[in-house]
């Protein structure tokens, strides 16, 4: 026997079942060790060893089998598709042809019109994908800053598809009736005012006499005057139905469904597109080390082409690393506090959430006042007011207040949450929920400050069931109030980056003084500029009742955004220091698009089913509420249809609905542990391989240094041991196999 064969025993036959090193493993040892109290522990480590010598004889680098795959793989599946090398590709392709001869007629045809078939939908994709909006800007931001800055374009031109779709559905299945009966080219019925004239009265909002210039860019901004009494809002649709030749539109039915069809859309669009963040997130913040593993191993954005970028993508590594590192630091300090310091933390803590409450508080209270007041100002002065400006002021002074509590709160939150001592990520995720907060909550005030004083008729149950004296159209007033938020908006992001962005660069660029290169060149802070368009569509969404041509000015608004933000970031900005990724960013920005989309549905809920709908205005006005037109609707159905619908909204087919979708749920919660319970256990596995290498490495690693202690064999010429590739033909002694044989021979074993 050869020296160290009791160590190592290889050969060209197949291995021995039974191996004293490699049942040494830690994965069999382990093994062993969970299946010790069963009985069949020897016919076990034969199977054992059986699937080692398996796994041995294969060949863990070993390619598919390509008979095996000749009869596996369709012929309809294109060859370069097939993840083999270019060999098999070959037979496979000439086993494709072989089969074709055997063919008949009929199948050749069906098999060449699938392949003709194919090739027009890649063609057709090609071309579709050619035309997606802004692909070639997109593409050119992403080469230059990253997937990070990218992904915030894409989530911009997302939005601007979105409006597209929401306008469209509105102006065709709403505002295009209008106009067909307004041009007489269908029959129209208008509603019949069924209330009572102090309900019903709706005096006209048009300025009369001489008219100053500066009093119709008042109405242009604001949505008053002649914009008023337009298709831009809710009072002007007072028809009922649209008679064509073969069908009765009714409008009220189709505004109030094409409404909610708005925002069902936009809930399913913005899910779907949520679900592959979703997941890319969840695996990232599953495991610390594998975010260290992600980064140094695939952090790089192979996408960026700029010298600049790409030392900003340096850095922007560096601060990543940095900050997983503190986290850790941070995470062991918390881990050795002691009670003392526990109780001061918290109790800093909740001094600091006292002061930001009383912050916010200050904001809401501030925004409550302004609305009253400029809802106040513009009942009780006359229409000709000779103060432009002041005038101009008191009508967007709600939006101003807004704004300015959006700009304030940010900054405020950046100084106090240094002092709470959270991780430096948490830090981020906390600032930028107080920012979400503040921007949805203001908006939830002006609402509700609308709102009251709507339905408040000076102590005295509203006659109307809101003030008619003082909003006879309360519903275009809302829709006004959004239309001067939108407006006001995109003026705000035109005005910074004109007013601030540019003067601040052109500083920067041509002052050496060392003020100009401590302040530096604006940052394009990802997470402040999504919060702005998410703050957008959210009063888009609130408006598309109340403003059914909103959407249209949306779409407008952020297809101009896209260009300002371009143009400001490609002139006058800088990429952030604090970077985010792609995967993280696109899950943030549709998680924070959500929680927007839930904060419109609130009050468009709450306006069709509880608050009284205007007697004066509007499609509704012969309705209690909103609501009641559907039921109306279903009474005008045949008696099976109304009998369907009337099931449906019974309470055992909702206590029926619930049960099953609670079963579904129970299902899929099931399933996701047991996915969970798998790759649990496929890491596990993944561990003890690496284990298992680490063993045979440090065996090998012995071998090796036993066989070089021991004396030189002598040399002879053609001898078995330099046939066997066991001498080397360069030295005269003996030597075991090379590590490219060992890993074949040994290190393939597997656990099952």
């Amino acid at each position: 026997m050869e020296p160290g064969s009791d160590v190592f025993q290889w050969g060209r036959g197949p291995p021995l079942l039974s191996n004293p090193v490699l049942d040494q493993l830690p994965s069999y040892q382990s093994l062993r060790y969970r299946r010790r109290p069963s009985t069949g522990s020897s016919r076990r480590k034969r199977s054992v060893s059986r699937q080692r010598m398996g796994s041995s004889s294969s060949g863990r680098w070993a390619g598919p089998d390509t008979d095996d795959l000749l009869k596996t793989v369709s012929p309809q599946r294109p060859v370069k598709e097939l993840p083999i090398s270019m060999s098999d590709k070959r037979r496979v392709w000439e086993h494709h042809n072989e089969q074709r001869k055997d063919m008949s007629s009929w199948q050749q045809w069906w098999l060449g019109r699938q392949r003709s078939f194919r090739r027009f939908k890649d063609d057709s994709h090609e071309v579709f994908s050619a035309l997606v909006l802004w692909r070639k800007d997109i593409h050119v931001i992403e080469g230059k800053f990253g997937t990070g800055i990218q992904s915030y374009f894409s989530f911009l031109r997302f939005l601007v598809v979105l409006n597209l779709v929401m306008f469209l559905m509105l102006f065709c299945f709403v505002t295009l009736p209008v106009i067909i009966s307004d041009y007489e080219v269908a029959n129209s019925t208008m509603l019949n005012v069924t209330a009572s004239f102090n309900c019903s009265a709706y005096p006209s909002t048009l300025r009369q006499g001489l008219v100053l210039f500066h009093q119709y860019i008042i109405d242009a901004l604001s949505g008053t005057g002649f914009l008023e009494q337009t298709y831009l809002f809710y009072g002007y649709y007072r028809m009922d139905s649209v008679h064509f030749p073969t069908i009765q539109y009714r409008l009220p039915l189709a505004y109030l469904l094409t409404s909610i069809a708005c925002l069902l859309l936009s809930l399913v669009w913005t899910v779907k597109r949520s679900v592959h963040g979703f997941k890319l997130n969840l695996i990232q913040d599953e495991d610390r080390f594998q975010s260290f593993c992600n980064k140094i191993f695939a952090g790089w954005d192979f996408c960026i082409t700029d010298e600049r970028a790409a030392r900003l993508k340096h850095s922007s590594l560096h601060y990543e690393l940095k900050t997983d590192l503190d986290e850790e630091r941070i995470k062991q300090k918390i881990a050795h506090r002691t009670r003392k310091e526990i109780c001061r933390i918290y109790f800093l803590r909740i001094i600091l959430n006292l002061f930001v409450i009383g912050v916010l508080g200050g904001c809401f209270y501030a925004i409550y006042r302004a609305t009253i007041y400029s809802q106040e100002y513009g009942q009780t002065q006359p229409q000709q007011a000779q103060n432009f400006i002041v005038d101009l002021i008191v009508e967007y002074l709600p939006s101003i207040v807004i704004t300015a509590a959006n700009f304030i709160t940010p900054l405020i939150f950046e100084v106090v949450i240094r002092y709470e001592d959270y991780s430096p990520a948490f830090e981020i995720r906390f600032t930028l929920i107080r920012c979400v907060f503040v921007r949805l909550a203001s908006i939830v005030v002006l609402l509700f400050t609308l709102w009251s004083q709507i339905t408040f008729c000076g102590g005295k149950t509203c006659f109307c069931g809101y003030n008619n004296n003082l909003y006879p159209c309360w519903e275009t007033r809302v829709g006004q109030e959004m239309y001067k938020l939108a407006i006001f908006d995109f003026l705000i992001i035109g005005a910074v980056a004109v007013l601030v962005e540019f003067p601040r660069n052109l500083i920067v660029t041509h002052c050496s003084c060392s003020l100009a290169k401590w302040f530096g060149q604006q940052e394009f802070a990802v997470p402040q500029n999504v919060l702005e368009i998410v703050y957008g569509q959210t009063i888009c969404w609130i408006g598309s009742f109340y403003s059914p041509l909103i959407p249209g000015i949306s779409t407008i608004k952020y297809f101009i955004v896209f260009y300002i933000k371009k143009v400001s970031l490609m002139q006058n900005c800088r990429p952030s220091t604090r970077p985010f990724r792609a995967s993280s960013s696109n899950f943030f920005f549709l998680a924070v698009l959500l929680i927007g989309l839930l904060v419109a549905c609130v009050p468009v809920g709450v306006t069709i089913g509880h608050i009284s709908s205007s007697k004066a205005c509007g499609p509704f006005m012969n309705y209690n509420i909103s609501w009641d037109v559907v039921p109306s609707a279903i009474e005008t159905l045949p008696g099976s249809a109304r009998k369907f619908f009337y099931v449906i909204s019974s309470e055992a087919f909702a206590v029926t609905f619930f049960v099953v979708v609670c079963l579904f749920l129970f299902y899929f919660i099931a399933l996701a542990r047991a996915h969970k319970l798998v790759v649990k256990q496929l890491k596990d596995q993944l561990q003890m391989e690496g284990r298992d290498k680490m063993f045979l490495i440090q065996q090998l690693y012995k071998a090796q240094k036993t066989f070089k202690q021991q004396p030189a064999w002598p040399r002879t010429e053609g001898s078995e041991l330099e046939q066997e590739g066991m001498l080397h033909p360069d030295r005269d002694y003996y030597s075991p196999p090379s590590s490219d044989v060992f890993p074949e021979d040994y290190m393939d074993y597997n656990l099952t």
